[in-house]
Parts: C-alpha cells; sequence; structure tokens
C-alpha cells in the first residue's frame, strides 16, 4: 500500500442528537469536536440526527424530523391564500 495516501481509521463516538443515543465505533470521518467516553478517555465526536435509536423503521414509531425548516418553507410556499 502506498504510504499517506489513506485516512486515519480511528474510534470515533456517534451521537445521536434527537434520542441522546452514543455509540462508540470506528470511522475515517473527519471531526473537530470530542467527548469524554465512559471509559475516561476522549474521542472524536460527530453529531447525527437519525441513527438506529431513532429511526421509525427500528423504533416503530412514526416521528417527523424537520432539518432546516424544510416542512415551514414548503407550508408557506403553498398554503392556501
Amino acid at each position: 500500500m502506498k504510504a499517506d495516501i489513506h485516512p486515519n481509521y480511528r474510534a470515533v463516538v456517534f451521537h445521536d442528537v434527537t434520542s441522546d443515543f452514543k455509540i462508540l465505533t470506528k470511522s475515517t470521518i473527519p471531526t473537530k469536536e470530542t467527548v469524554k467516553w465512559e471509559d475516561g478517555q476522549e474521542y472524536p465526536l460527530v453529531k447525527v440526527e437519525i441513527s438506529s435509536a431513532s429511526h421509525p423503521f427500528y423504533t416503530g414509531k412514526h416521528k417527523v424530523v424537520d432539518t432546516g425548516g424544510r416542512i415551514d418553507k414548503f407550508q408557506k410556499r403553498y398554503q392556501k391564500q
């Protein structure tokens, strides 16, 4: 393998902000935030909006996640005058 062409594969904490679920796994995703994990070490933190803890397919609960006000923009555009 060529040297210095592969991304850094390291332990990363993914935090689902809608359900407050966290999981420690490995990834190459770049991030500037860090968090202290249960073992006392600091790991890079990646915040996500949907994970298996909040996705309707896995939870069986339907929930509308509005990212960036898209629903409001749609309703304003197509509301009856």
